[in-house]
């Protein structure tokens, strides 16, 4: 395998536990030059290779806006003092409304004794939606969180990486490695290691998404997100996977957020809840 280096300053650094705090909750079962890479090959599509690496990575979330919607897969792995605890989503994204609706399952020990429903999640520009909450808010409302207002900008919060946020990352990637071909559901990818920085991605995000990564470049303590990115022949991001560390008082808390990308050009539909569905009681930690 040729292994290629370019790097465009920045290294792998910790990110403190500032923003673990949703995290924490979600597993306890409670949530608070001149080359052409990455051009039209005349045919409209994209032509992807190793080289020039960070423009097809910048590029990254641009091409999904223009596939549209796609349905994905998250997981959110965390580990801390010897413990693992992974969260599961399912459902589809609109890449140009930046909108979606996924479906989280906590697994049974994070949950407790008498289990947990899966979560509702609805993914909007600067807004976060959840139903089937629990901790006391009643099961026909919504839970509504401003993430531009989250120390992590809804990167971990939600137990989901939002899409766009998580492609977005991207354009503030560094030192990056090509690692070669390799195939990821019969597609053949093209895999990228680097180190994402987060003020950097703020700065050259749209305008939607400009809002919450800034939260989360404020809120972290180290701004370096060590990543694994595969990209198809089209330049579209196939699977990405964000590594986040946290060192606190207590034992060091590692999270691996995974997004897998699929049925590109499927039609999403979300509808977000009315004001009257949104829960403004008191939510408990718990």
């Amino acid at each position: 395998m040729v292994v290629q280096q370019y790097r465009d300053g920045g290294g792998a650094r910790a990110v403190r536990a500032l923003a673990v705090a949703g995290v924490i909750a979600v597993t306890a079962g409670c949530f608070g030059g001149d080359g052409e890479s990455g051009a039209s090959d005349g045919s409209g599509r994209r032509s992807v290779s190793a080289d020039r690496p960070l423009d097809l990575l910048g590029q990254a979330a641009d091409v999904l806006v223009e596939a549209g919607g796609a349905e994905t897969r998250t997981s959110m792995e965390t580990a801390a003092g010897g413990t693992r605890v992974t969260i599961r989503g399912q459902g589809a994204y609109d890449f140009r409304r930046q909108m979606g609706r996924l479906k989280v399952v906590l697994p049974e020990d994070a949950a407790g004794a008498d289990g947990h429903r899966p979560i509702t999640e609805l993914l909007a520009p600067g807004a976060l939606y959840m139903k089937n909450r629990g901790a006391g808010v009643p099961d026909d409302k919504w839970v509504r969180i401003d993430t531009t207002a989250l120390k992590d900008g809804n990167l971990l919060t939600g137990g989901v990486t939002d899409p766009m946020a998580a492609a977005e990352l991207l354009r503030g990637a560094a030192d990056v490695t090509y690692a070669g071909k390799s195939e990821l559901a019969g597609v053949t990818v093209h895999h990228y290691r680097g180190v994402a920085d987060l003020g950097r991605a703020a700065r050259a995000a749209s305008p939607q998404s400009r809002g919450a990564l800034s939260a989360a470049a404020k809120g972290f303590s180290k701004d370096a997100v060590p990543f694994d990115a595969y990209l198809d022949e089209d330049g579209r991001l196939r699977k990405v996977r964000h590594r986040f560390t946290f060192s606190s008082e207590g034992p060091e808390v590692s999270v691996v957020s995974t997004l897998l990308l699929y049925g590109f050009g499927l039609p999403v539909s979300v509808t977000l809840p009315d004001e009257d569905a949104i829960y403004t009681g008191e939510i408990r930690q718990g």
